[in-house]
């Protein structure tokens, strides 16, 4: 495991741009790897196969997503001030380790017999369409979906029962994830301020809420399919099963129903990721690794 890269950031902000984000923020890039030695069980999440679709289909389209979302970010980024350039390029990093442990997470899940095949061309036809949109479009469609990134994140760090029994391995893989994802919130949104900057308050709003109601019905509509593709590998296919991945979708745990305040507050006028300020789930997964390195 190298030391974690910090990205140090100014106290004072370029007073070209002004951004909400806390003033003593720091991205820490933080260089893991997980699982390269692991052969875990089928069904990896407590023995609970509707638990490991739904994070198995979440894992299956980040390499190709997240790419998407760094392109989105830095085809917007020229002119930003210094304080966002560096984190820009933290972001980056951040988002190439995902890329990586999620690239190795999801040859887990083939050696264990699932086909994600399915999942990744989905993602990837998808992305093909939208190439050619503006780059404004595609910076909105990254904003949305990182801003998903982080109400998952800060869910998985919150609440132990989403990661209760997993793989000790993979659930250190999502947490560490989440922390990062709560960690850099803010820099698509701030890019994306940036960019807009000469816009108008009601078109950003317009074009931002617009693209949250498409993603959200995408992301939704697509997961769900996803986790009973999956669940179907396992046999599990009559109207139960279905159920089951509704109610751990919307029931319990529930994570759309525990997201829903967040997801509507992106609506509102003043929304930015850090209106709240959740860096405590950061210090407190950081301290459980700590200890659980120093308990080795």
């Amino acid at each position: 495991m190298n030391a974690p890269a910090k990205f140090e950031t100014e106290t004072v902000r370029d007073p070209a741009f002004v951004s909400p984000a806390p003033s003593d923020l720091t991205i820490t890039v933080r260089d893991r790897r997980f699982g390269r030695d692991t052969a875990p069980r089928r069904w990896w999440v407590n023995d609970d196969p509707v638990a490991t679709a739904w994070f198995n289909a979440l894992s299956a389209t980040f390499p190709r997503g997240e790419a998407f979302f760094i392109e989105s970010v830095k085809a917007c980024r020229n002119g930003a001030a210094p304080q966002l350039r560096d984190e820009i390029r933290a972001f980056v990093r951040q988002e190439i380790n995902h890329t990586r442990e999620h690239v190795a997470m999801n040859r887990m899940a083939s050696d264990s017999g699932y086909d994600i095949a399915a999942i990744d061309r989905r993602v990837e036809d998808l992305l093909a369409q939208i190439k050619e949109r503006p780059a404004a479009i595609n910076l909105a469609a990254t904003m949305a979906l990182e801003h998903f990134t982080a109400m998952l994140g800060h869910q998985l760090l919150a609440d132990p029962v989403h990661l209760h029994g997993a793989e000790p391995e993979f659930g250190d893989l999502w947490r560490w994830h989440a922390a990062e994802e709560i960690e850099h919130k803010g820099v698509a949104y701030d890019t994306w301020l940036h960019h807009t900057r000469n816009w108008s308050r009601f078109r950003r709003w317009k074009v931002k809420s617009l693209m949250m109601l498409i993603v959200t019905t995408r992301f939704v509509k697509h997961r769900y399919q996803d986790m009973l593709d999956l669940l179907a590998q396992d046999g599990l296919t009559s109207a139960k099963w279905k159920w089951r991945a509704l109610k751990y979708l919307f029931g319990n745990p529930g994570f759309f129903r525990k997201i829903a305040g967040g997801w509507a507050a992106y609506f509102l006028p003043g929304f930015h990721p850090w209106n709240e300020d959740d860096r405590e789930l950061i210090g407190l997964y950081e301290s459980e690794f700590s200890g659980a390195v120093l308990a080795d």
